[in-house]
């Protein structure tokens, strides 16, 4: 859904603000591309993430993987929100890995905000990613493979 900033809970409001900050510190001078992002945590924690470049183009690292990272090597495993601002006007959207990335921890809401409008995308990890392949596509694979098994 499209929305504007305005429309936003404050909290929302300024976790878009911290995704917009995150931005500055992205190392993106091959693309000058800065994106940032802003994660809430299961426990409220936000942890902000910024895009990483290398000159091995492949060796890149998105923001919204950065601050997922992070969040990891600090033992959190589930999330609430998370919000990435890039400087287009109409805001864009994660990359595909980083979207198979995020829909690994489950359902949540994601914003996609602006550091140059107050235009905003509110979508979830499963909008980014309809009929993802996760970790309960895994489930299913070992759980229907039993029983074909016992079915012989």
């Amino acid at each position: 859904m499209t929305t504007t900033k305005a429309n936003l809970t404050e909290f929302e409001q300024k976790l878009v603000d911290k995704a917009v900050e995150a931005m500055e510190r992205a190392y993106c001078k091959y693309s000058n591309f800065k994106v940032g992002a802003a994660l809430v945590c299961e426990d409220g924690e936000i942890i902000i993430g910024a895009n990483h470049e290398n000159a091995s183009y492949g060796a890149t690292i998105c923001a919204e993987r950065s601050a997922m990272t992070a969040a990891l090597t600090k033992g959190h495993r589930k999330f609430k929100l998370l919000a990435i601002a890039t400087e287009l006007e109409s805001p864009c959207s994660p990359c595909g890995i980083c979207r198979q990335f995020l829909i690994e921890f489950g359902d949540y809401k994601v914003l996609l905000g602006s550091s140059t409008s107050d235009q905003i995308i509110e979508t979830s990890t499963y909008g980014l990613l309809p009929y993802a392949f996760t970790p309960k596509s895994l489930d299913d694979h070992e759980k229907e493979t039993e029983e074909r098994t016992h079915q012989k």
